[in-house]
């Protein structure tokens, strides 16, 4: 049985290298900054509208709140990863188009290090950099225009470990320790010229985020949740090189060019959750802190962004071995986005609707979770663009039992 469960996430790993390969969602929200900033959560969260702060649950790591951690089970190793799919249309001033993608977006793992300590650990996007402009330019004394082509690519990744730690009865408490780290890099070329000029940025930076969660009975059956996270500023160091290379990529000249640094924010969330095991209700609301700090360019500038989101999950619980498990799950959820980006003074807003299924295998050991999302992003105002979208989440949980000896206070 063992030997199937862990080649099946094997198979799963493999399928998610490969859809790495697979790029092609083009959104101009991506062109400004570090890239596109993920607001998603790839987990049992996806479903609810991505929400969690307040949520505290063994069965599921919930990286939304590291304080969730220290609700892990005992000698249990739990692993997941999830993959998306998105099917785009765009719409705007003289521009209708489509577009389809396929990503990994999550890699965890988590154990219960003492009774009163959980420990998470994953991989998973922070911001996306993918598209292509043409536009065009002139040249000095002929009055003809050329088309110039700007292709951006990479973003930046999220490596964290989390600790959680449980206080007492009513109060936990948590910390994340990620690692910022990947490329931003930008390709132009003029007309038919067989050179392209790359602008390349890498970076590499801790990133610090601290969570808390309080939970109490509310009566015999139904629990209140109470979380808060806050997510420390971070001012990153962006090394910079440029290159002049050739249709094979051979470079012509190189030149390390003097650093550039990015400030990403301050951010604090708190959540709620109400439930009694078989109805679960969840609501978030995080703020970014952008103002003051400056990040801005031309026609574009950030304010501080802000998003709502909410959830009802219902559970049918049933019995293993006088055991109880969760059976089959469904969600709906619902979220509000105010992205911090302002471009030509409009602020781009993202609302959409989830669904979620999750159903386990007949132990309980692996349990399998589809996700669907349909919203709208941006606007055709002001010469802007309009995102029509549908993202489906497929995720794979293995829950097994890892440590035999017995675990003491």
């Amino acid at each position: 049985m063992r030997k199937k469960i862990y080649t099946g996430a094997a198979a799963l790993l493999l399928l998610a290298t490969a859809a790495e390969a697979q790029h092609g969602i083009n959104s101009i929200y991506s062109a400004y900054g570090i890239g596109d900033l993920e607001t998603r959560d790839y987990s049992r969260n996806f479903g609810l509208g991505s929400t969690g702060i307040g949520r505290r649950n063994s069965g599921y790591l919930n990286e939304l709140n590291p304080a969730s951690y220290s609700a892990l089970p005992t000698q249990n190793f739990m692993f997941d990863a999830s993959l998306k799919g998105q099917y785009l249309t765009y719409s705007g001033s003289n521009i209708s188009q489509t577009a389809a993608d396929l990503n990994f977006k999550r890699l965890a793992l988590g154990f219960k290090a003492a009774r009163w300590w959980g420990i998470g650990a994953g991989v998973t996007p922070f911001s996306t950099v993918d598209y292509k402009l043409l536009n065009n330019k002139f040249i000095t004394g002929t009055g003809n225009p050329i088309t110039a082509t700007t292709t951006g690519t990479g973003g930046l990744n999220r490596a964290y470990i989390s600790n959680g730690f449980q206080l007492n009865e009513h109060f936990s408490v948590g910390v994340s320790t990620g690692f910022l780290f990947g490329p931003v890099n930008i390709s132009q070329t003029v007309g038919s010229d067989s050179l392209a000029t790359q602008h390349n940025q890498y970076t590499f930076k801790p990133n610090f985020t601290a969570g808390a969660q309080y939970v109490t009975k509310l009566s015999k059956d139904w629990q209140l949740g109470l979380g808060t996270t806050y997510r420390f500023e971070t001012k990153m160091k962006l090394q910079q090189k440029l290159n002049i290379v050739n249709q094979d990529n051979t470079p012509y000249y190189t030149e390390q060019l003097a650093p550039g640094y990015f400030t990403l924010p301050a951010e604090f969330g708190g959540g709620i959750s109400l439930t009694n095991n078989t109805i679960t209700w969840v609501a978030d609301y995080r703020r970014q802190q952008w103002n003051g700090l400056g990040n801005k360019g031309l026609n574009y500038y950030y304010q501080d962004g802000q998003r709502f989101s909410t959830g009802v999950e219902y559970a049918i619980n049933k019995q293993y071995y006088n055991r109880p498990i969760e059976g089959l799950i469904l969600q709906a959820g619902f979220s509000y986005n105010e992205s911090p980006l302002v471009i030509k003074n409009t602020t781009i807003k993202d609302i959409s609707g989830t669904l979620g299924l999750s159903l386990p295998s007949k132990t309980g050991q692996l349990r399998y979770y589809v996700g669907l999302e349909a919203g709208q992003r941006g606007t055709t105002a002001n010469g802007l663009i309009k995102e029509n979208y549908v993202n489906a989440v497929f995720n794979f949980s293995l829950r097994d039992i890892w440590f035999l000896k017995r675990l003491n206070q």
